[in-house]
C-alpha cells in the first residue's frame, strides 16, 4: 500500500512536510562520491528515496526504482535521484549495492540527519520535489499500482 499525503494526513503524523512548501534543504555524499546539495538543484525535479537494507517492501522497491525511473531517465539533464539509507553508514551502502547488484545513487544517512527533515517514521518513502524546489510528491509504502502513480507524476513534472 502506498500513500500520497500531505502532512500527516493518512500517516498518523509521521509525514513532518507537506505538499507545495519548499523541501527542506540536505547535503549528502553518494557511494560513487558525488556530493549532492538540494540547493544547487534548482530547476531540477529530484527524487528522494528513503529505505533501509533491512526492509522488506524497500526490497521490493529499489529494483523498481532502477528499472522504471533510475534506467529511464538517468540521462536526463533535469532530473536526480538521490537514495538515502535511513540510519546506515557509507560502507553498509556500498557493501548494500554490491550485494544486490543495484546500481542506484545510494547515500547514507546515518544519523537521520535528512530524514528527520521530512518525517519520524515509516519506509519506503518518496519525496519528488518540482523544479520550483517545492514538494510535488510524498509516499509511503510500496506497491507496483502506486508506484505507477509516482512514475507518471515524475513524468508530468519533468514535461513542465
Amino acid at each position: 500500500m502506498i500513500i500520497i499525503t500531505s502532512a500527516g494526513a493518512q500517516d498518523g503524523g509521521s509525514t513532518l512536510t507537506e505538499i507545495g512548501q519548499v523541501a527542506p534543504a540536505f547535503q549528502c555524499t553518494t557511494v560513487n562520491g558525488d556530493v549532492i546539495n538540494s540547493e544547487d538543484l534548482k530547476g531540477k525535479v529530484i527524487w528522494v528515496n528513503f529505505f533501509a537494507t533491512w526492509c522488506p517492501p524497500c526490497k521490493k522497491e529499489l529494483p523498481v526504482l532502477q528499472k522504471n525511473v533510475m534506467q529511464k531517465y538517468q540521462d536526463n539533464d533535469d532530473f536526480v535521484l538521490v537514495v538515502l539509507g535511513r540510519e546506515h553508514n557509507m560502507d553498509e551502502m556500498k557493501a548494500y549495492r554490491a550485494k544486490t547488484g543495484l546500481n542506484l545513487p545510494f547515500a547514507p544517512d546515518e544519523e537521520r540527519k535528512i530524514f528527520s527533515k521530512y518525517a519520524s517514521l515509516s519506509i519506503p518513502r518518496n519525496v519528488i520535489i518540482g523544479k520550483d524546489g517545492k514538494i510535488a510528491v510524498q509516499s509511503i509504502g510500496f506497491s507496483e499500482p502506486e508506484f505507477a502513480k509516482l512514475e507518471k507524476e515524475l513524468a508530468a513534472l519533468l514535461a513542465e
